[in-house]
């Protein structure tokens, strides 16, 4: 009886096809593993100390996740979350009614927002400055461009420099909005990219004045608000009349490691870190 086998040629084909389907096999089921995780956040330079600092103890205690965190201001986080570019916004202020539409029209929703620390807005002035204490109205009116020298407000016969953060910051709409109560800002007033850059030029100009995040300007005199310091108490409890909150924002309700995420920084680890940073966690153990 003759045997019947496959000829050389066909058993090659055979083991290639083999190895052809093999390998796609393992390379369909490696590569969600192979992939890395990548979360990124875009937003405030407020939040900027903060969502850095939360990135690298996050990333410490989840291998294999990479966090990315990018500053330029509020309206540019938002701007980068309706066009797609970022998983999570971060703002030193809610959204706006312009902002919100575009999100409705191409996510069919507002956003989710969520609050992850609370925050007050110190004025900084210079600590050879013998003004260490102004009221809400004189701070308008600095700001403004009403009261120009320090004489007006119980300080040298000095001119006033004021220093302020540009359009694209939340803390610029916030003050505006808040202090100003609506009204433009002085046309003796400079804008200063970012509040670190803001607390350095206080420091360099004994005439200077500006604003920005208690966790910034350790060097700097936070000065009190109608006789009120921004403590840790009286931030927490609304009696610092410039308390608010720090906000992340997502195209739609979280899932996955941006959930996680968002969830761990709410959470315990999360809030110890806002503390150590300067700001004020959004409950307390005591």
């Amino acid at each position: 009886m003759r045997k019947r086998c496959c000829s050389p040629k066909a058993s090659s084909l055979g083991i290639s096809i083999f190895i052809v389907i093999t390998a796609l096999i393992s390379s369909c089921a490696y590569r969600p593993e192979a992939s890395p995780k990548i979360i990124r956040i875009k937003g405030s330079d407020t939040m900027l100390i903060l969502t850095e600092r939360w990135a690298e103890s996050y990333m410490t205690t989840h291998p294999g996740i990479s966090v990315y965190t990018e500053g330029g201001g509020s309206a540019t986080g938002i701007q980068a979350l309706i066009n797609g570019r970022v998983d999570i916004c971060a703002a030193s202020r809610p959204l706006t009614s312009d902002e919100v539409k575009p999100l409705a029209e191409k996510y069919g929703n507002i956003g989710i927002s969520f609050l992850v620390a609370k925050d007050a807005l110190s004025i900084y002035v210079n600590p050879a400055n013998p003004v260490k204490d102004i009221t809400l109205k004189q701070a308008k009116e600095i700001f403004s461009g009403k009261i120009q020298n320090w004489k007006s407000v119980g300080g040298n016969d000095e001119l006033i420099r004021v220093f302020i953060r540009p359009q694209t910051s939340g803390t610029h709409l916030y003050f505006k909005e808040h202090i100003l109560e609506g009204d433009e800002y002085g046309a003796n007033a400079i804008p200063i990219p970012t509040t670190a850059a803001i607390v350095d030029s206080v420091l360099r100009n004994p005439n200077a004045i500006g604003y920005g995040g208690t966790a910034y300007g350790t060097e700097v005199t936070h000065c009190q608000i109608n006789g009120i310091n921004p403590s840790e108490e009286n931030v927490r409890y609304d009696l610092y009349p410039l308390s608010r909150y720090l906000y992340f924002y997502t195209v739609k309700k979280p899932q996955g490691e941006v959930k996680r995420f968002i969830d761990w920084v709410i959470g315990a680890q999360g809030q110890e870190i806002v503390e150590e940073v300067g700001y004020i966690p959004l409950w307390t153990n005591q």
